[in-house]
């Protein structure tokens, strides 16, 4: 930033009555609160997004993506199962067995939206234009 860049932001902040910025901004104040190792990023994705380390990202990424795709699958064979490859009437349906094929699926759908609320610090979010 110039110097001609700095004046025009404090004459912009004492014109709308505010104090005039006397340093640069404190670039650990911005990221936000701070829970073990990561960081919740206030400004992505409405204040959802939580930095954390790569080592930490990668596990999260495997792990979570492996539980989702073995409880949709586990879900649907529940499903597939209670329902006799949808071929049963409605009155010999297992309820029990074909509502937790739903819970299942629920559960996997949940965990992977949830992991896609990681990353690791110097990622972008498409969505706010950044790479």
């Amino acid at each position: 930033m110039t110097e001609q860049d700095e004046a025009g932001t404090e004459a912009a902040a004492a014109a709308e009555g505010e104090p005039a910025p006397d340093h640069a901004p404190d670039p650990e104040a911005e990221a936000g609160p701070s829970v073990g190792d990561a960081e919740v990023d206030p400004e992505g994705a409405g204040g959802r997004d939580v930095v954390v380390p790569l080592a930490l990202y990668k596990r999260i990424t495997v792990f979570s993506t492996l539980f989702a795709v073995v409880a949709v699958l586990a879900g649907f064979l529940m499903l597939d199962a209670a329902t006799g490859r949808a071929s049963r009437q409605l009155s010999e349906v297992n309820a029990g067995l074909a509502v937790a094929g739903l819970l299942s699926i629920g559960a996997g759908a949940a965990v992977y939206a949830f992991s896609t609320r990681f990353r690791t610090p110097g990622m972008g979010n498409p969505k706010d234009g950044e790479s």
